[in-house]
Parts: C-alpha cells; sequence; structure tokens
C-alpha cells in the first residue's frame, strides 16, 4: 500500500517559464528562440540544459550561474509560477492521509524558494542540497531515507521519463508520469517508459490512489 508521495518540482509542481527567460535575457537572446531550442533538445531525448549549449558551445553553466548570481539575476519563485492544481492537489492527499514530500533536480537557492513558499510537505530536498542529482539511484536512496517508507511504500511523481519514471522504478519505488511540460506531454506514450500510472493533474491521484482514512 502507497503511504507516501514524492513530487518532483520542475514542471511538475511548478513551471519552467521564468527560468528560461532568465537564461534567455541574460543570453541577449529572445526568449522563443530558447524556448524552440529546450524543445528541441527535449525532441532528441537530451538534457534540456543543451539549449544554452547550442547558443554558447563551451559555455560553463556552474560559471554562468555564479556570474548571474553576482550581477543580481537571481532565481526567484512565487505562487504564479505554480501550477494551478499545486495548494489544493496536495492538501487533498494529505487529507487523505498520504504523506506529501518534494525532491527534485533543482539548486539550493530553489530549494528555500519552494519551502517559503510553504506548501502542504512534510519536507522539500533538492539535488544540490543533497550533492546528488537524478537519475542517479543515489539521489531515490536519499528520497528514502528522508521518507523513512519501503520503496514499495512510496510513489514519485514527476515529468521526465528518464530521470523520474524509469530511475525510480528501477529503485523499487512506484511511478507515475504527469503530462505536464514538453517532456510529459512528448514522452508520454513512449513504449520504453511504463510508469504505474498517467496523470494529467495532482488531484487525479486521490482518485486513483483512493483515501487511507478510510
Amino acid at each position: 500500500m502507497i503511504t507516501t508521495i514524492v513530487f518532483d518540482a520542475g514542471e511538475t509542481l511548478t513551471r519552467d517559464d521564468r527560468h528560461w527567460g532568465r537564461w534567455a535575457d541574460w543570453l541577449g537572446v529572445p526568449r522563443h528562440t530558447l524556448s524552440a531550442l529546450v524543445g528541441a533538445v527535449v525532441a532528441q531525448g537530451r538534457d534540456n540544459a543543451d539549449a544554452v549549449r547550442l547558443l554558447r558551445p563551451g559555455i560553463d553553466l556552474r560559471a554562468e550561474r555564479a556570474a548571474m548570481e553576482q550581477a543580481g539575476v537571481t532565481e526567484h519563485l512565487d505562487d504564479s509560477d505554480l501550477y494551478g492544481d499545486v495548494r489544493s492537489g496536495l492538501t487533498a492527499l494529505r487529507k487523505a492521509g498520504y504523506a506529501i514530500h518534494i525532491a527534485g533536480n533543482q539548486t539550493v537557492r530553489a530549494g528555500e524558494l519552494l519551502r517559503a513558499l510553504d506548501l502542504p510537505a512534510d519536507s522539500v530536498s533538492t539535488s544540490a542540497e543533497w550533492g546528488i542529482a537524478k537519475p542517479d539511484p543515489g539521489f531515490f536512496e536519499r528520497v528514502l531515507q528522508t521518507t523513512g517508507t519501503d520503496p514499495s511504500a512510496t510513489l514519485y511523481v514527476g515529468d521526465h521519463p528518464a530521470n523520474d519514471i524509469v530511475p525510480a522504478r528501477a529503485a523499487g519505488l512506484r511511478a507515475c508520469l504527469i503530462r505536464r511540460g514538453p517532456w510529459g506531454h512528448l514522452w508520454s506514450d513512449d513504449p520504453n517508459v511504463t510508469p504505474d500510472w498517467k496523470i494529467d493533474g495532482i488531484l487525479e491521484l486521490r482518485d486513483l490512489l483512493g483515501c487511507r482514512h478510510t
């Protein structure tokens, strides 16, 4: 029986529009250009950061992020970045008896910003805080250490087949693909990706899983 639900962050709970817009402005290219390149690399099954590398071959992303921070071009998140069903969906799942956690490939700053949103979750963790990122199996080991649950009792929800669904299942967790963002939509019907469930919105999970209080 599933007792715990862990959510990815980017394009599962939060939209990435602001993130890519910030990069486009920093690089001095139209936002549409970078957005189109993100779509292109996603279609090729590549890391979406390759969109930036196409614009600036050889770019050191870590150094560039540091330069952005120094220039005051900092990460920002507020309620407008959340998908519309996030607060209501997480709240409904907690009321139904599930422990809720958030863990994704994000920066330390993103973790601080997510916690500042005061979402109805028992914990918020990022790959930068843990020092290990998806799809490394160690990421999902840290997930289970954080939740304190058995893999079979833990559901991981994400939009990215290669980063979320495949490694979560390999680690013994249950997995749910949410059809959001370019990855979630484009690869949702890939026969090599076999989540336990596919959803279009968080509120669907309560109907799929039922209420643990009853």
